[in-house]
C-alpha cells in the first residue's frame, strides 16, 4: 500500500479557494484513544481556531484517504481525523478481521497531512455494551450495496451518528467513492437536524483508472487486471451517453459485458438518481451509474456520473470535479 500512494494519480480538484497558510506537521502525531478525551480536545480546537472539519476513515491510508484531508484544511482551520474498523458495519463473512490496519503509519501520514489530531478508538470505548440503539436507514439501503450487505448501512450510519457527536465537527467530509453512503448520511443529518454540513470529494484514481481503496492490497496482479474493468467500464457507458443513449438497460449492460468479459464477477450495475437511488426510466447527465463486482476475493465498488466532469477522463493527470 505504502508504494501506491507513491504512484502519480488522477485526483478530481475542487475549486480553488482562498489560499491558507501550509501548516507545519507536528514533531508526533497526536492519538486520541478515549472518546471523552477526543470531544475535549476538538472543543478546544473549536474554541482557539474558530471551526473544525472531520474525515472519518477506517484507516490504512492511502491518497484518497489524504486528499479528503486537504479538503479539510479548505473548509475549517482546524481537522481530526478518525481511524476506526467499525465491527458493525462487517456482516459474519466478511473481512473485519483481515481488514489491514497499521495506526503508527496512519497517524504519520495524517499528521504530514495537515491532521491536528487522530482519533482512533478502541471498538470497546465505541460500544462498551451491545448496542441496543441503532440508525435505521430506511428504503435507500434497500438497493446497490445494501442488497448484497444487509445491516451495512445500520451500523455504517450509527458509527457516523456516534463519531459526530463525539467530536461535534462544523463539517465531515467523505469520498464519492462510497457513492450510496455519502447519500446516505447526508440524508441522515438532514433528516436528524445534525448541525454538521456534509462534504463529498471527488474519487482519487491509480494512474489505469482503478480508485483508490485500502482493499486494493487484497489484489494479486493478475487480479488487479480484471479490476481495472470496473473504471473502463464506467468510462465506456459515459463514452457512450456522450454519443446520445439514453436507454439506461443498454448502459447497464455494457458496464456489465466489460467487467464480465474481463473476469470479474458483477454483483450489480445500474444506472440511478443521484438522490434517491432508484433506478431512472432515461439517462440523464445527473444520473449515475455504480457498480459492484468481485475481484477473486476482494468487493470492489466504482461510480461516476454520467455527464459532466469524471476522475474517469484524465487517468494519471488532474482532473476537474464531478
Amino acid at each position: 500500500m505504502t508504494d501506491e500512494a507513491a504512484r502519480p494519480i488522477a485526483v478530481d480538484r475542487p475549486e480553488p479557494g482562498p489560499e491558507r497558510p501550509a501548516a507545519a506537521p507536528p514533531s508526533r502525531p497526536r492519538v486520541i484513544r478515549d472518546p471523552d478525551e477526543a470531544r475535549d480536545a476538538a472543543r478546544t480546537l473549536r474554541r482557539e481556531r474558530g471551526s473544525l472539519a472531520l474525515v472519518p476513515t477506517m484507516g490504512f491510508l492511502h491518497e484518497g484517504h489524504l486528499s479528503l484531508l486537504d479538503r479539510a484544511r479548505e473548509q475549517a482551520s482546524a481537522v481530526a481525523i478518525s481511524i476506526f474498523v467499525n465491527p458493525t458495519q462487517f456482516g459474519p463473512d466478511e473481512d473485519y478481521e483481515a481488514y489491514p490496519r497499521d495506526l503508527e503509519r496512519d497517524a504519520r501520514l495524517a499528521a504530514e497531512r495537515g491532521a491536528d489530531f487522530v482519533f482512533a478508538p478502541t471498538a470497546a470505548a465505541m460500544y462498551p455494551g451491545s448496542p441496543t440503539i441503532t440508525v435505521d436507514p430506511g428504503r435507500l439501503a434497500d438497493r446497490l450495496c445494501g442488497l448484497g450487505r444487509p445491516g451495512h448501512f445500520r451500523g455504517v450510519l450509527t458509527v457516523v451518528l456516534k463519531l459526530l457527536h463525539v467530536l461535534e465537527p462544523d463539517v465531515a467530509v467523505f469520498g464519492r467513492k462510497d457513492f450510496q453512503q455519502s447519500v446516505l448520511v447526508r440524508r441522515m443529518i438532514r433528516e436528524l437536524d445534525v448541525p454538521t454540513r456534509i462534504e463529498t470529494a471527488p474519487i482519487v484514481r491509480e494512474p489505469g483508472g482503478l480508485a483508490m481503496s485500502s482493499r486494493n492490497t487484497y489484489l494479486s496482479p493478475s487480479e488487479r487486471r480484471v479490476a481495472l474493468s470496473l473504471s473502463r467500464g464506467l468510462r465506456l457507458v459515459r463514452e457512450r451517453f456522450a454519443a446520445g443513449e439514453r436507454d439506461p438497460s443498454a448502459l447497464v449492460s455494457l458496464a456489465r459485458a466489460t467487467m464480465e468479459t474481463a473476469g470479474a464477477v458483477v454483483e450489480y450495475a445500474e444506472v440511478v438518481d443521484p438522490r434517491e437511488l432508484a433506478g431512472v426510466e432515461e439517462a440523464s447527465a445527473e444520473a449515475v451509474c455504480a457498480v459492484a463486482a468481485r475481484v477473486g476475493s476482494t468487493r470492489l465498488i466504482d461510480n461516476t456520473p454520467l455527464g459532466g466532469n469524471s476522475s474517469l477522463d484524465a487517468p494519471g493527470r488532474p482532473g476537474a470535479p464531478e
